[in-house]
């Protein structure tokens, strides 16, 4: 595909969107910056997504008919989450322009399809190993050691669809309760990491390729709480980290964005733990402190126009607002005090209607001359320090 020039979508078409949520609000406030027009299919009436862009049809994710609809009035269809219905992407691939294909789709959905495909793209990953049976997965125990990671093969995120085995006795528990979903297993070599780190890279039709500074981050039960750029490791391990995603973007043939999301051990290697064909949390650093955002970047790929720059243009550190952390946030935003010097706070809420625990219900980019100061900020704050 290197190289296409054809199917280039200008400002002034309509950009479709499968899915509602936050990623889909951010991709059409930054698209409709650039003169685009957006409709979004999601089941939930007043999603995010519907509350800024022009229409918003309810139904569900896996409704032919109404895909068909968003079909119709769109010029070009993206999505903003990874378990839109394949089949729907591959309907919809027959009637109207759906740069991502349904291909990614079909491979990111399923955790054995993603390994292999990063593995011929030459990117290592976890050593793994299918479960078909409680037989296969203590077999499967006894070749990597305690703790390992039992993983459903579809489905899961923030954590879920997945066991820590910490011992032998786990075991029979593990397969039980994960088997229940239906779906394949796989279990994985548990890989002592020094820093979770994740790359953003986009690629347009006409085969051009870029990637985003590398962000370093930092989890709290199962759940982004920190992305921390530049990362705290050295130029080397940065560039690898780039080089690798580029080369998964490449042998994948993606359009638009992959989020690829990797393991730094002690000795420095690199392992890609999972891949997220969309824009990605660990990606909202980009909004304030790049040239070009992850969702400008996106609605400029999946158009086929240029890629705009990825350059920092300031340190920065993303920190997640969860549910239990709005009161305290709506709180602070009356006043802003208590902000170090040479930190400057950018919110974005979502729109959700329901500030659940746990939820993702916002992000706030803190934008520093010192990354340090930024992270005491957050320890300290009375927002983050809350009890779910």
């Amino acid at each position: 595909m290197a190289g296409r020039l054809d199917h280039v979508i200008l400002p002034g078409s309509t950009i479709g969107v499968l899915g509602g949520g936050q990623l889909g609000r951010m991709m059409a406030l930054a698209g409709r910056a650039m003169g685009y027009r957006f409709i979004t299919l999601d089941p939930t009436p007043d999603a995010p997504c519907g509350q800024v862009a022009d229409e918003q049809i309810v139904a569900a994710y896996d409704d032919a008919e109404a895909a068909r609809k968003l079909a119709e009035r769109s010029d070009v269809i993206t999505y903003e989450f990874e378990n839109v219905d394949a089949g729907v992407a591959d309907m919809l691939m027959r009637t109207s322009y759906v740069p991502q294909g349904s291909s990614l789709l079909y491979t990111t959905q399923h955790r054995l399809r993603e390994k292999r495909a990063v593995e011929a793209a030459g990117v290592k990953v976890a050593p793994y190993r299918p479960i078909a049976s409680e037989h296969e997965l203590r077999e499967a125990v006894r070749q990597f050691g305690t703790p390992c990671v039992l993983k459903t093969a579809t489905g899961g995120y923030d954590g879920k669809g997945q066991w820590v085995i910490r011992s032998e006795a786990e075991i029979g528990e593990a397969y039980a309760v994960l088997s229940r979903a239906g779906t394949e297993l796989v279990l994985e070599q548990f890989i002592r990491f020094e820093k979770e780190l994740s790359v953003i890279a986009a690629r347009s039709p006409r085969g051009e390729v870029k990637a985003f500074p590398v962000a370093e981050n930092i989890h709290v039960d199962n759940i982004l709480h920190l992305s921390i750029v530049p990362a705290r490791v050295s130029g080397d391990v940065r560039e690898r980290a780039e080089r690798m995603a580029i080369r998964i973007a490449e042998s994948m043939q993606v359009i638009g964005l992959i989020a690829v999301e990797m393991f730094l051990t002690p000795d420095g290697e690199l392992y890609v733990n999972e891949l997220a064909p969309r824009p990605h949390n660990s990606g909202h650093y980009t909004m304030e402190a790049c040239r070009t955002s992850q969702f400008e970047q996106h609605v400029r790929a999946v158009c086929n126009l240029p890629l705009g720059p990825v350059d920092l243009l300031t340190p920065v550190v993303m920190a997640n607002i969860l549910g239990e952390h709005v009161p305290p946030l709506l709180d602070w935003m009356a006043q802003e005090d208590g902000l170090p010097e040479g930190v400057a706070a950018k919110v974005h809420l979502y729109g959700k209607h329901e500030a659940k625990a746990k939820r993702k219900m916002g992000h706030v980019n803190l934008l520093t001359d010192d990354v340090e100061r930024a992270i005491r900020w957050v320890e300290q704050s009375p927002i983050w320090n809350v009890t779910a």
